[in-house]
C-alpha cells in the first residue's frame, strides 16, 4: 500500500507544480501596465497611460513615436489577433492549419490583396507611408524585446512571433472593406437562383428596396439560359476528409472547425447583407443643451478580441522626413489593431460616426473562354490572353500547393477560387471576374483616417475624409459650434445608360457596355446638413426616390432607421440619456408586420394554445426575458424553410440561407397570399405547419411549459475566437457568452444565422456604441462586448461583457481626471 501513497503525494506534487508553472506562465502573458520599458526605435520618451474606463492613453513628443507607441501597445494586448489578422490576409492561414484552410488561402492569394496593398502604399504621400512604417516597427519592437510571455495562442498552434510589416496596415483597411463593402454574393445568388426561377419569381425572392423597381430591366433567366452559362451536370461532392487527410493540423477538432470556417468565409465572400451599423447626429435645436449629440454603433460579426480598441493619441505638430508638416494630434476613440489611427472617435471639438453606406463597387463579369484556345477569353476587341500569376501556397504536413491566378482586363477570376462557382458553371466555356474598386492603386483610405485624426471642425473632418476611398461610408459629424452635417464619402462607379444589369447580376465581360464609365463626383455623393434638426442613417437608401445617381438597389431594409425616426421625434429634446436609450431599443418593426400572420396561425401541436398565450399582448419588443420573441423566431425560421426551400431546392436554399434571411421575400409572399409559392398549401396552411414544426423543436430544446421559454436563452451574444472556438475545451475558456435581446432589425440589433447548429446565437450585433455630447466632449460615452486585452487570463479580456449587455457604458475622455497605469516607454539607452 506504500507505492500506491507514494504515488498519490507524487502525482499530487507534480499536479501542484504544473499548476504552478500555469500561474506563473499567466502571470507572464500579461502586458505590462506600469514602470519602464526600455524599447529600440523610439526618439524620445512616451507615456502610456491606462485610464479608469481602460482607455489607453499615449502621449508622445512627435507623432512618429505615438504612431509607434500605439503599434507597441497593439503588440502588447493583441499580438494574437494582429498574427491571426495577417496570415487571413496573406494567405497563408494554411502554414499553420494544413489543408483546412487552403480554400480561403486560394481566395485571398486570387484577389490579391497583399499585392494591391502593396501598390497603394506607394501611392502615398510620404508622411502617411511613414506613418505605417513608425507603427509597424512599434510592432517589431515589441517582438524584438518582449516583456511578456507570447499569449497560449501561438504555443498551441506553434507559430512564431508577428512580423508585420507598413503594407500590412493597407492590407488590413483593404480587408475591411472586403468585410463591408461586399456584393459580389448577391450577384452570384442571383445568377444562381437564375437557374430554377424566372426573371419575375427571382425579383420576387430578392425584391428591391420598398418602393423601387429591379434596378436591372434584362430577363437575366432568358439571358443566361441563351448563353449556356449552367453546368449539365451536378459536380461531385467535394471529400472534406480527403482534403484533411493531405495534412496534420494542430489538432482534429481545430481542423474540422477550421474546415467548416474557411469553407464558409469562401462561400459567403463579397456579401455584406445582414450587416448594418446605426448613427445619427442632432442639432442643438433639438437637445436639452442647446448643442449637438451624435450615437454610433457600428454593427460588425463578435468577436473576442473584439475588432476594437480604445485608445487617445497626443502629439505636438511635427514634420514628415520630406519636410510635410504634421499637424498636432489629440484624439481618442475606437482604433483598429493593424492601423495607427482613431477610426471612430472625437478630437477636442470634433465627434464623427460611420455607418456602411454599401454601394454597388463590386461587379461580376461572365468572361467567355476562346473554344478553340483556352487560353483566351473574349473582349469587345476580340480574343485576349488571360494573364496568369503562380502563387506558392505553404501547408502544414504536405507538399506546397502552386495555384494558378488568372486575370481579365476586369480583374482575377474568382471561379478558379470559389467551389459555389465551380459547381454552378460551365467552366469549359464561361468563368467569372471581379472588378473591385477597393484594389485600385488610387486607394488612399489609411491616409484619410491618418488626416481625420487632425480635424477639429466638421469642415476639417470631411476635407480630411476626401481621400477616403473604400468602403463608402455614412459619415455624421458635429462640433462644438453647433454644426452637423452627413456626407457619404468613398468611390463609386458610374455605369452606362444603355448597360440594362446594373451590377445586381453579372454582366458578359466581351460587352464594353457593362463597363465602368469612371467615378461619381465627390460633391454628387448625398449629403445632408441637417435643416430638419436631425439626420440619421442605419443602411437604408440614402439617396432620394428620383435621384439621377445610381448606388445600389441592395440596401438593408428600413426598418431600424424607420425606429430610429420614431424614437427621435418622440422626444423634443434629447440629452445623452435619451442616446442611450435609443441604443438599447429593441423594438421590431419587421417582427410587427409578420405577426398578424402568426396570429391567425392555427396549429394542432399540443403546445399551440399556450404559446399563443405568450403571444398575447406581444407588440415586437425582442425582450430577452420574454418567450414571444423566441416563437416568433422560430416560426419564421420554419417558414422560410417549408415556402421558399421547396420552391429552389435544398441545395440552393442552403448555400444562402442565413446569410440572407429572405424577410422581404416572406413579407411580399404572405401579403399577396402568393399561391405559387405557397403550394402545394395555401399561406396559411404553410404557416401553421411551420408554428407546428417550430413548436416541435422549441419543446425538444426547451422544454413542455413555454411560459418558461426565453429569447435570451436560444439568442446569446455569442463573441468567438479565433480558432480556438472550434475546440470546445479551449472555447470555454476563449468565448464570450452573454444572454441577448434584438434581432436584425431592432435598433439594438442581434442577428443570427439560422443554417447554424444554434440557429438563434447572435453573431453580428453592436461591436461598439458611442454617444458623443458636444457640450461637453468630456462627457462622451463608450462601451464594447469584450475588454481591452486580447490576453486570455487578464481580467481585461472580458470586464465590459455584462455592461454591454446591460446598457452600461465607460467615459470616453481626452483628459481623465486619474490614472489606473502609468508606463514609461522609454528609448533603449537612456
Amino acid at each position: 500500500m506504500a507505492w500506491i501513497r507514494w504515488t498519490a503525494v507524487a502525482s499530487l506534487a507534480l499536479a501542484l507544480l504544473a499548476g504552478s508553472g500555469a500561474a506563473v506562465y499567466a502571470r507572464r502573458s500579461l502586458a505590462v501596465l506600469d514602470g519602464t520599458l526600455q524599447v529600440t526605435g523610439l526618439r524620445a520618451a512616451v507615456r502610456v497611460l491606462r485610464d479608469a474606463a481602460d482607455v489607453t492613453h499615449i502621449r508622445a513628443q512627435t507623432p512618429q513615436d505615438a504612431w509607434f507607441a500605439m503599434g507597441y501597445v497593439h503588440a502588447q494586448e493583441r499580438s494574437w489577433q494582429l498574427e491571426f489578422n495577417r496570415r487571413v490576409m496573406h494567405g497563408e492561414l494554411s502554414g499553420i492549419f494544413g489543408a483546412a484552410t487552403l480554400a480561403t488561402d486560394k481566395l485571398m492569394r486570387t484577389l490579391d490583396i497583399m499585392g494591391a496593398a502593396r501598390r497603394q502604399y506607394q501611392g502615398l504621400p510620404l508622411y502617411a507611408r511613414e506613418a505605417l512604417q513608425a507603427y509597424s516597427q512599434g510592432i517589431r519592437a515589441f517582438h524584438r524585446d518582449r516583456p511578456q510571455a507570447l499569449p497560449p495562442e501561438f504555443h498551441i498552434l506553434g507559430v512564431q512571433g508577428v512580423a508585420w510589416e507598413p503594407e500590412d496596415s493597407v492590407g488590413w483597411a483593404l480587408m475591411m472593406a472586403l468585410d463591408l463593402g461586399g456584393n459580389w454574393g448577391n450577384e452570384f445568388a442571383r445568377l444562381a437562383l437564375a437557374r430554377t426561377l424566372d426573371t419575375g419569381r427571382l425579383w420576387q425572392l430578392m425584391p428591391p428596396y420598398p418602393g423601387e423597381r429591379p434596378a436591372a430591366s434584362a430577363d437575366l433567366a432568358a439571358l443566361y439560359r441563351q448563353w449556356g452559362v449552367y453546368r449539365e451536370t451536378a459536380p461531385q461532392a467535394e471529400d472534406a476528409r480527403r482534403l484533411q487527410a493531405q495534412a496534420a493540423p494542430p489538432s482534429p477538432r481545430i481542423g474540422a472547425g477550421m474546415l467548416a470556417w474557411s469553407d464558409e468565409l469562401t462561400r459567403n465572400a463579397g456579401s455584406s447583407e445582414g450587416r448594418g451599423s446605426n448613427n445619427w447626429v442632432l442639432a442643438g435645436t433639438r437637445t436639452v443643451s442647446g448643442k449637438p449629440l451624435l450615437a454610433n454603433d457600428p454593427h460588425l460579426e463578435l468577436s473576442v478580441p473584439a475588432v476594437w480598441y480604445f485608445a487617445a493619441l497626443r502629439a505636438p505638430a511635427g514634420r514628415a522626413s520630406d519636410g510635410t508638416p504634421i499637424a498636432p494630434i489629440d484624439v481618442v476613440g475606437a482604433t483598429l489593431p493593424g492601423l495607427p489611427f482613431v477610426v471612430l472617435g472625437r478630437t477636442g471639438h470634433v465627434a464623427w460616426g460611420f455607418t456602411n453606406t454599401g454601394p454597388d463597387v463590386q461587379d461580376l463579369y461572365l468572361e467567355q473562354i476562346n473554344p478553340a484556345d483556352a487560353t483566351q477569353y473574349r473582349t469587345p476587341e476580340g480574343w485576349a490572353r488571360f494573364t496568369l500569376r503562380t502563387e506558392r501556397i505553404r501547408v502544414k504536413g504536405a507538399a506546397d500547393v502552386l495555384h494558378t491566378v488568372r486575370s481579365t482586363r476586369h480583374g482575377p477570376v474568382l471561379s478558379d477560387a470559389q467551389k459555389s462557382h465551380a459547381d454552378l458553371l460551365n467552366l469549359d466555356k464561361y468563368v467569372l471576374a471581379l472588378r473591385w474598386s477597393a484594389l485600385d492603386a488610387d486607394n488612399q483610405s489609411v491616409f484619410a483616417g491618418l488626416q481625420s485624426n487632425q480635424a477639429q471642425t466638421v469642415d476639417a473632418l470631411f476635407q480630411a475624409l476626401e481621400h477616403h476611398h473604400s468602403p463608402m461610408q455614412n459619415v455624421l459629424a458635429a462640433d462644438d459650434q453647433g454644426r452637423i452635417r452627413f456626407q457619404a464619402v468613398g468611390r463609386v462607379p458610374l455605369r452606362a445608360a444603355g448597360n440594362d444589369i446594373r451590377g445586381v447580376a453579372p454582366s458578359p465581360g466581351w460587352d464594353a457596355r457593362y463597363d465602368w464609365q469612371g467615378w461619381l463626383a465627390r460633391a454628387q455623393t448625398p449629403r445632408d446638413d441637417g435643416a430638419r434638426g436631425w439626420v440619421a442613417t442605419a443602411n437604408q437608401r440614402v439617396t432620394a426616390p428620383d435621384s439621377p445617381h445610381y448606388l445600389t438597389q441592395d440596401w438593408a431594409l428600413p426598418y431600424r432607421y424607420e425606429r430610429i425616426v420614431q424614437l427621435i421625434e418622440a422626444t423634443e429634446k434629447h440629452d445623452t440619456a435619451s442616446m442611450q436609450a435609443m441604443q438599447h431599443d429593441v423594438r421590431s418593426l419587421a417582427t410587427r408586420r409578420l405577426l398578424p400572420h402568426l396570429l391567425r396561425a392555427r396549429s394542432a401541436h399540443p403546445l399551440a394554445a399556450a404559446a399563443q398565450a405568450q403571444l398575447q399582448g406581444f407588440d415586437g419588443v425582442m425582450d430577452a426575458d420574454r418567450a414571444a420573441p423566441l416563437v416568433f423566431a422560430a416560426w419564421v425560421d420554419e417558414l422560410a424553410r417549408g415556402v421558399i426551400a421547396a420552391r429552389i431546392g435544398q441545395a440552393r436554399f442552403a448555400s444562402t440561407y442565413g446569410k440572407r434571411d429572405y424577410r422581404a421575400a416572406l413579407e411580399g409572399i404572405l401579403e399577396r397570399d402568393d399561391r405559387w409559392w405557397c403550394q402545394p398549401m395555401s399561406c396559411a396552411e404553410q404557416s401553421a405547419a411551420a408554428l407546428g414544426r417550430a413548436l416541435g423543436r422549441l419543446q425538444a430544446a426547451y422544454g413542455a411549459d413555454p411560459a418558461r421559454w426565453r429569447w435570451g436563452r436560444a439568442h446569446p451574444a455569442l463573441s468567438v475566437h479565433r480558432p480556438l472556438d472550434k475546440v470546445p475545451l479551449l472555447a470555454r475558456f476563449f468565448d464570450l457568452s452573454v444572454p441577448s435581446p434584438g434581432d436584425a432589425y431592432t435598433v439594438n440589433a442581434g442577428k443570427y444565422d439560422a443554417d447554424q447548429d444554434q440557429p438563434f446565437v447572435n453573431r453580428h450585433a453592436a461591436s461598439l456604441r458611442a454617444v458623443y455630447d458636444l457640450a461637453d466632449l468630456e462627457r462622451s460615452l463608450f462601451i464594447y462586448q469584450s475588454g481591452q486585452s486580447g490576453l486570455v487570463f487578464s481580467p481585461r479580456y472580458r470586464d465590459m461583457r455584462a455592461a454591454w449587455a446591460q446598457g452600461g457604458y465607460r467615459a470616453l475622455q481626452l483628459r481623465p481626471e486619474r490614472w489606473a497605469h502609468a508606463l514609461t516607454l522609454a528609448p533603449a539607452g537612456q
